[in-house]
């Protein structure tokens, strides 16, 4: 394995007045042996940056290095990287086998280390029992984990995935996902992982880029994105529901956007009274019952506001009135013209 460094990488297709810039000086430092999700809306430029790591898009400006060596010329073969696709890309003809310990065989490797290495790697997929069954023989998890697997026998410096479990139901996406984290811990290979999930992003990454247009909007630890995200996109793209952002609430500076989680709210009790803490008078449209949570949507003023209520407190009914009081730590302000993070 290999760290991954993306020094001020830019992509533009075409020339001149008909050209388009699409990725917009990315600059990341990726560590041996991390695992890095890129994540971001459709079209943000996600999957053509982790396809520039890989060698299938041409790299405008900027340089690519795996390791020590830079890349940006050297042809997929020769980058030492091992990509798992969102449609599998197996073989249909081939037994699971086969499919895995078909790059190994057109390099000429001898068959016992071939053997040996698409054992190892069934094992640790629990695939050991199917290895004799064709595709079409499984189910779309087990397919998943053969691509898995074909990338594993390689031995990469770099393993990079593109949205690899969008084809998946909910329950099996949940288990693919914790299926991923054991075979990161097991063998540590440094990681690339793109998607438009911020639960999986969330779950997944040691730390993540989240894409906006092409512009990388924050590189941090999922900790750091959700608890100080860098911008208003950031806070609203991750979390779900996401911040609540309001212009016009006692407590916004003039020219900021005021945030806060729907979590950091607390109801206060019609006769409780608010101390020196901020108070907000809410009034309540809709409630969603989530098992053991509700979500409160209301009002303060003409702007909308997403309260979070767990199961042991009672929650207000539509068409009600409500006081809640924001926790001072966990307020944050945005300039209103740029969405960037203002820190007091």
């Amino acid at each position: 394995m290999a760290a991954l460094s993306l020094r001020n990488i830019v992509k533009r297709y075409g020339h001149g007045r008909s050209e388009n810039q699409v990725i917009h000086g990315v600059n990341a430092e990726i560590e041996r042996g991390e695992f890095v999700v890129i994540v971001g809306p459709s079209g943000c430029g996600k999957s053509t940056l982790l396809r520039m790591v890989a060698g299938l898009e041409e790299i405008t400006a900027g340089e690519i290095a795996i390791g020590s060596r830079v890349v940006n010329t050297l042809e997929p073969a020769e980058r030492d990287i091992a990509m798992v696709f969102q449609n599998y890309a197996l073989y249909p003809h081939m037994s699971v086998f086969d499919n895995m310990a078909y790059g190994l065989k057109i390099r000429r490797m001898p068959a016992p280390e071939i053997r040996q290495r698409v054992d190892k790697a069934a094992a640790i997929l629990e695939l050991s029992h199917l290895l004799q069954r064709k595709p079409r023989e499984l189910s779309g998890g087990q397919r998943q984990r053969v691509a898995m697997g074909r990338a594993i026998v390689r031995q990469p410096q770099v393993f990079l995935f593109d949205e690899p479990l969008s084809n998946l139901d909910a329950k099996l996406r949940a288990q693919t996902r914790l299926e991923i984290q054991k075979l990161h811990r097991e063998l540590g290979i440094t990681s690339l992982f793109v998607t438009h999930d911020q639960v999986e992003a969330m779950t997944l990454a040691q730390r993540m880029i989240v894409m906006n247009a092409g512009h990388m909007e924050q590189f941090g630890t999922p900790e750091e994105v959700y608890h100080r995200p860098a911008s208003t996109f950031v806070a609203g793209f991750i979390g779900s529901p996401p911040m609540n952002l309001l212009r016009q609430a006692a407590g916004a500076r003039p020219g900021q956007l005021l945030g806060i989680r729907p979590e950091h709210l607390d109801i206060l009790a019609p006769d409780e009274p608010g101390g020196d803490r901020l108070a907000w008078d809410v009034q309540v449209d809709t409630v969603e019952l989530l098992g053991a949570e509700r979500l409160v949507y209301g009002r303060i003023g003409d702007e909308a506001l997403v309260v979070r209520v767990d199961e042991s407190r009672p929650a207000p009914v539509a068409g009600a009135r409500m006081r809640v009081a924001p926790r001072p730590e966990r307020l944050h302000h945005f300039a209103a013209d740029t969405g960037k993070r203002v820190d007091a």
